[in-house]
């Protein structure tokens, strides 16, 4: 198999459609993933968000539509397109009567390369006991035994689902920061994730580009920072109560008494000027969270795209 085109995009989805019977699962999406990016994939339970890593993974195939991982068709090219990749679902599974060290090297046992140092470390970090049977390890423990089993290999792709289900928060907070960090500072521009997570602030710093999806569909599609400029939260407060605000191009978070709360699409300096010829006592804007966008985009009314 020839090595990927440094151009071609790790994860290619056009036009996907998976139907349940009368139910579009996912309903036309199209996204595109670059090699190097850490890329957010984020909905409400139900939007299609596991049913299309399914797709990609050969684990369901497309209704419609086509998907692409290293440029090839994970359906014909199963083997060449999963060795170079890990996965990690919400919901985590291995063989009971195998210990933590027995699992271990049987992941290993499947692939090319094993990076024996970071499995120490790991291990040290999660204080897994190798004895361990994994029958008896809680759901958090086996949620830290799948990700060393995805990290160690090195692989060009780190697909999660929900990785960190499970995990007290001080755990989850070092495994995000530090792990999977390092995981793509190990070859800058080469190692992908594609994340899908209800925890959006906690990957804040770790995302470079993310999709919104809603009932199966591509709602909003940005890159972080370019989000993060156009999504503006301006707050207002006035020496009386302003009555009726010229708002337009803008969404009211909150309007109680004096004070007044709006976000902006790209329109900042315009509900600005506005807000400013009312002569407020005092006017901040900040830019919005990822999560913050993400509820503003999905709340009804909400949607400024």
């Amino acid at each position: 198999m020839r090595p990927m085109n440094p151009d071609t995009p790790v994860i290619e989805v056009d036009h996907l459609v998976r139907r349940y019977g009368r139910t579009d699962a996912v309903d036309g999406l199209t996204l595109r993933v670059q090699p190097g990016r850490c890329y957010g994939f984020f909905g409400r339970n139900g939007a299609g968000k596991t049913t299309t890593i399914k797709c990609l993974l050969n684990l369901l195939r497309p209704t419609s539509g086509r998907v692409k991982v290293f440029g090839l068709d994970p359906a014909r090219h199963e083997v060449a397109v999963k060795s170079r990749l890990a996965y990690v679902p919400d919901a985590v599974a291995f063989y009971p009567w195998m210990t933590v060290r027995d699992t271990l090297d049987y992941f290993a046992s499947f692939r090319a390369h094993w990076n024996q140092h970071i499995e120490g470390a790991l291990l040290d970090q999660f204080r897994l006991d190798l004895r361990q049977k994994t029958s008896h390890l809680s759901k958090g423990q086996r949620t830290q035994l799948a990700l060393i089993t995805a990290i160690c290999p090195e692989p060009d792709l780190l697909v999660l689902d929900e990785p960190t289900s499970g995990l007290d928060p001080i755990v989850r907070r070092e495994f995000i920061q530090t792990v999977i960090g390092a995981y793509q500072e190990g070859e800058p521009g080469r190692r992908t994730v594609f994340v899908s997570t209800h925890l959006i602030s906690e990957f804040e710093g770790l995302i470079d580009e993310f999709t919104i999806i809603e009932r199966g569909r591509d709602v909003l599609t940005l890159d972080a920072d370019t989000a993060r400029e156009r999504y503006q939260k301006i707050s207002a407060r006035f020496a009386e109560e302003p009555g009726t605000l010229d708002l337009a191009g803008a969404h009211l978070l909150r309007q109680r008494g004096r004070e007044v709360e709006v976000v902006v699409n790209g329109k900042a300096a315009e509900v600005l000027e506005r807000l400013r010829a009312r002569s407020p006592e005092a006017m901040t804007t900040e830019a919005l969270t990822l999560e913050e966008i993400f509820i503003t985009t999905l709340q009804p009314g909400g949607v400024l795209v």
